[in-house]
């Protein structure tokens, strides 16, 4: 964890004061991860992910060093507990017989308004 000065609006405060938190966490090397679960955080695709495996948060909410701290500690947990709940695979299911029944009525209906806008021809 670093402190760095927070961006945008807060007067005097803002130019003297180091209270944002920029946590870094280096996915890639830690050992208290599992495999599985390194691998899954390094392709979750997060921008905050460097190239390198670094995950970099950054907290600016509060005005205190200590919030900050905490708010980024907060997000690193929230971050590796949704990485850590798999998602059950997606079992595909087949349309019933009435659902295909009603999409062809709903063609033909279809079909019979744009008929019925046609110009009648002699032949």
């Amino acid at each position: 964890m670093k402190a760095i000065r927070a961006q945008g609006a807060g007067g005097q405060n803002v130019n003297k004061v180091a209270t944002a938190i920029q946590l870094r966490f280096d996915i890639a090397a830690s050992p208290s991860l599992s495999e599985a679960l390194r691998k899954r955080l390094l392709a979750s695709g997060d921008q905050r992910i460097s190239a390198e495996g670094v995950l970099v948060i950054k907290s600016q909410e509060s005005r205190s060093q200590e919030r900050n701290r905490q708010a980024a500690l907060r997000r690193l947990v929230d971050l590796l507990r949704g990485a850590d709940r798999q998602q059950k695979p997606r079992i595909p299911t087949k349309p019933g017989r009435k659902a295909k029944a009603r999409r062809l009525d709903t063609k033909s209906r279809r079909g019979e308004l744009k008929k019925s806008r046609q110009k009648i021809r002699d032949d």
